[in-house]
């Protein structure tokens, strides 16, 4: 939900332009800083910020988003294999028109995912579905070493240029069975009846997929191995953040209508993890999506109406229930990476994060924004940092 000053919000970023006395509560009350959850040298994806949120160094546990939503999905990961995330996506004259192919629902996409594995799936490639437009593809004996384009980076590129490139030799045979698997994709739906269907209705079809962010079957130690975490919960609709949260050793749990858009079930997340807190779970991570596809559609009104209905729906009710438990409750609020309306796409700039927990002095700050939080007590931290300020070590 970070992003920048935005002319049609005033010169204010849409977290500053929002309603959030929620937010400003942790702020006036806690303490804040910035935190720099991408590491030099890698770029900016939920992947990598959400790992080092949780204490990861991702120069060691990193092996591609295929295999952390894998793991969501109950998929076990070969050791010969490599892993991907296959977007189903939207492809209009040669250019990708969007990453999500309009949205897709998940039902639309099974049918979709069953045909290409009846199509184009083999020994050697599978194709496993996941949530809306995200999926997971498996290469038996593929290498990891490949250059795929992340296609939310790319909206209204021509295709050709971006397709899949080596690394290396021996990767060679890995993007050309992807490119191939491109192209043959586009023919086999382009004029499947889900398409036809989604093209009469005016929505955008899924016409083809798109590869992406490779890598190897990951070995991460558990929060309870690393910080002595006991019982935790992730709750969140999207695969990647699932997957994370099951190699992390994190319980999680499902809520009914939760969708990783505008339209998700806020009062079910804060509901799910009010009841996980007071029952018998020591830690919850309650994951959020919706401020990040409407900074991918570089949709300025819906995306402050995200960070409102945040506010207003979960961080409100979790607070005050919290007040309330018998056992003091820390709470931290952050994005994991900003993603501006007018780019449409990830950043590395530090993101806002406030700290609070109801024995702790707070500091000065008193709104919770981005550049409020560069005043906080904290300072600007490394994301390594992150876990042991939340645990007070």
């Amino acid at each position: 939900m970070a992003d920048e000053p935005v002319l049609a919000l005033d010169g204010s970023t849409p977290i500053q332009y929002a309603m959030t006395p929620g937010f400003d509560f942790l702020a006036a009350n806690g303490v804040n800083g910035t935190l720099n959850t991408v590491p030099p040298g890698f770029a900016p994806g939920s992947e990598i910020a959400n790992l080092g949120i949780l204490g990861y160094d991702v120069r060691e546990a990193y092996e591609g988003r295929g295999a952390l939503e894998a793991a969501s999905i109950g998929v076990d990961i070969a050791d010969d294999e490599v892993a991907m995330r296959c977007n189903l996506v939207c492809v209009e004259n040669g250019i990708l028109k969007n990453h999500s192919a309009g949205h897709i629902t998940t039902e639309e996409s099974a049918l979709l995912i069953d045909t290409l594995q009846k199509e184009l799936g083999s020994d050697l490639v599978t194709f496993n579905c996941g949530v809306s437009y995200r999926h997971l593809l498996r290469i038996k004996g593929g290498r990891k070493e490949v250059d795929c384009t992340p296609p939310h980076d790319v909206p209204g590129t021509e295709v050709e240029p971006i397709l899949p490139k080596a690394l290396t030799e021996e990767a060679r045979p890995t993007a050309e069975l992807l490119i191939d698997l491109m192209k043959r994709s586009y023919d086999i739906l382009k004029n499947h009846p889900v398409n036809r269907r989604r093209i009469e209705r005016g929505k955008d079809p899924a016409n083809m997929i798109w590869p992406w962010s490779l890598g190897y079957r990951p070995s991460m130690m558990t929060l309870r191995e690393r910080f002595g975490i006991g019982k935790g919960a992730v709750i969140s609709a999207v695969d990647l953040i699932r997957g994370i949260g099951r190699y992390a050793g994190l319980d999680i749990i499902d809520v009914e209508g939760i969708t990783g858009l505008y339209d998700t079930n806020y009062e079910g997340k804060a509901k799910a993890a009010i009841d996980a807190l007071a029952g018998d779970y020591d830690f919850v991570f309650l994951h959020v999506e919706a401020s990040d596809e409407a900074g991918h559609e570089g949709d300025v009104d819906l995306k402050v109406r995200t960070i409102e209905n945040l506010d207003k729906r979960i961080v409100r009710p979790v607070i005050e229930a919290v007040k309330n438990m018998d056992e003091p409750v820390t709470v931290a609020l952050l994005p994991d990476h900003p993603t501006p309306c007018r780019i449409r796409t990830h950043t590395s700039d530090p993101v806002p994060f406030v700290i609070w927990r109801p024995d702790t002095e707070p500091d000065s700050v008193v709104y919770y924004d981005e550049n409020s939080a560069r005043a906080g007590a904290y300072g600007n931290r490394n994301v390594l940092e992150f876990m042991p300020l939340l645990l007070n070590r």
